[in-house]
């Protein structure tokens, strides 16, 4: 199960300017994609997590989005490699799962 609150957490660390802290522990902010996209490892009930500024130039709805000034952030779990939720401007929705 996903625990809403500590991605809205782990979203808005990610877009401020500062770094990332997860359960007391200071996590490393990295930038893939040149440089320009902030990126985080985290866990979550025992499980890996990565949190992903959304690229403006990817042609999804999410792209778009984050083009428009939106603060975009999906969320990946590291051992499926599957996008479990996603924050726009702070607010957390998570992806139904089939099955």
């Amino acid at each position: 199960m996903l625990d809403l609150a500590l991605l809205q957490s782990v979203a808005e660390q990610l877009m401020g300017p500062g770094e990332v802290v997860v359960a007391g522990e200071a996590l490393m902010v990295q930038r893939v994609g040149g440089g320009r996209l902030k990126t985080v490892k985290f866990r979550m009930n025992g499980r890996a997590y990565q949190a992903i500024e959304q690229n403006p130039e990817r042609p999804s709805r999410w792209g778009q989005l984050a083009r428009s000034g939106h603060q975009v952030v999906q969320f990946k779990e590291v051992a499926t490699n599957q996008y479990v939720a996603v924050a726009v401007d702070g607010e957390v929705r998570g992806y139904q799962r089939d099955g």
